[in-house]
């Protein structure tokens, strides 16, 4: 099982000064397009390993600026010691952005499928176009429509392996593979602050994620 299993989301200027809220985590994200203005103040009180995460509309995320500002924002996380940045794979000009990444940081290159999970050949098409990309982690989120797009996903995982990914579905039939996917070979999945503060649709809490592992563990 991965060491690092859970990534709490923070979402909100109040959620980062409450370290106890996120202690049960791992690592953390730092959405900077859902904490707006001051996203920097947040980092502050971390005393964990931190995603900087600035989503693009297109994906599920908030950010308003212009795609120029949005990468100035990803690098000022860069220079304040992110150990790992998220940049999408549908982002303009990746070429460019990814060797300053991998400079200081892990580079995580995601994609999001906010309204179905696709055939499996094209998830494989898309994780490959990640690695060749230059991902040190592959990050692949759909949503579940069906049951058994959760089987889809984790599948994904075992075919990729020893590679480092995250997939899972998003959406209330998603929630299996939110659980299972750190326990099939994901090396973490994303989990909420509290129940009101999710990032995601289906997103879990930390405690409830915490707790199925527990129930989990021999």
């Amino acid at each position: 099982m991965n060491p690092q299993r859970i990534c709490a989301v923070i979402t909100t200027h109040e959620a980062a000064a409450t370290p106890e809220l996120w202690a049960g985590a791992d690592l953390v994200e730092i959405r900077i397009d859902l904490i707006g203005h001051g996203w920097d103040k947040s980092i502050r009180s971390l005393k964990k390993p931190w995603i900087a995460t600035n989503r693009l509309k297109a994906e599920g995320g908030l950010w308003e600026g212009t795609e120029e500002a949005r990468r100035t924002e990803l690098l000022k996380a860069l220079s304040m010691g992110a150990d790992i940045i998220d940049i999408e794979l549908a982002a303009p000009d990746l070429e460019e952005i990814i060797p300053q990444i991998k400079k200081k940081a892990r580079c995580m290159i995601s994609h999001h499928d906010t309204k179905r999970t696709p055939p499996r050949s094209e998830l494989r098409r898309i994780i490959n176009d990640e690695l060749a990309a230059g991902a040190d982690i592959c990050k692949l989120v759909t949503t579940a429509r069906a049951f058994d797009d959760n089987a889809v996903m984790l599948g994904i995982i075992n075919e990729f392996k020893p590679a480092d990914v995250v997939a899972f579905c998003m959406g209330p039939l998603g929630q299996l593979s939110r659980i299972l996917s750190p326990l099939s070979g994901g090396i973490f999945t994303y989990a909420a602050l509290t129940e009101h503060d999710t990032s995601a649709p289906g997103q879990l809490t930390i405690s409830q994620v915490k707790g199925v592992f527990g129930t989990l563990s021999p």
